[in-house]
């Protein structure tokens, strides 16, 4: 059974790989852990193989991995659930990247609450890129008003667009979604240049990451792929 530690390795060298591939820059790519359901000691073992960034969906168990982890220096935390109008504030003050902002008001939230001191709150729109009913985010239409907007609020910096799209259609059905999201992010940039760095791409999970580097994404999202299969919720 291999560790936590040789399976980042192994991601690692397949980002590295799908990057040269694609013609890309070295280091393009980043990775981001997706500890959700871990327990801390996994991500400590994580943060020992040199990974510093973690992406959490529930927030109750995030703050208590943060407070767990605190002794760890350079821990970035990335919160990628959904978002709920009561959780805003904790997650303004505790993460350094929000992925899944999909209306204009938890982005005010969010700024609002972010604590001056802090650096700019970086986030992404989360884009619900096959419409589909059980999934979160915004629609394509509806993104230029809400980058139009946010782009205006203080305390924030709007990197890009993250989305999940539909795991069950075939190679060309994701590509296609992948490209899709690529060439809003540039449309969008083009249109709204002040808007934020709109820099970001956050697609491609264990399965699917060389498809979405392929097609331009920035962060791949691994889970299964660096902790094994996750543990079924009692």
């Amino acid at each position: 059974m291999s560790s936590i530690a040789d399976n980042i390795g192994s991601v690692t060298r397949r980002i590295q790989k799908a990057t040269l591939q694609a013609g890309r820059e070295p280091g393009a790519v980043h990775l981001l852990a997706v500890s959700k359901t871990r327990p801390p000691e996994d991500l400590r073992e994580a943060f020992s193989a040199g990974q510093r960034a973690f992406g959490e969906n529930y927030l109750q168990e995030a703050l208590e991995k943060i407070e767990a982890l605190s002794d760890l220096e350079d821990l970035e935390w990335h919160f990628i659930g959904p978002i709920q109008s009561n959780k805003t504030r904790q997650i303004a003050s505790a993460f350094a990247w929000v992925h899944s902002v999909d209306r204009l008001k938890i982005a005010r939230r969010l700024s609002e609450q972010r604590a001056p001191q802090l650096p700019p709150l970086n986030i992404c729109l989360q884009v619900n890129i096959n419409e589909e009913d059980s999934k979160s985010g915004c629609t394509i239409e509806q993104l230029p008003d809400l980058v139009a907007e946010i782009g205006e609020l203080p305390n924030l910096s709007l990197r890009g667009l993250m989305a999940i799209p539909d795991p069950d259609q075939p190679e060309a059905g994701l590509r296609a979604s992948f490209r899709k999201l690529a060439n809003t992010l540039k449309q969008l940039k083009a249109d709204h240049p002040d808007a934020g760095p709109l820099d970001t791409l956050s697609m491609g999970m264990s399965g699917d990451l060389e498809v979405a580097i392929a097609e331009g994404a920035t962060w791949v999202r691994v889970g299964t792929a660096l902790f094994g299969e996750r543990p079924v919720k009692s």
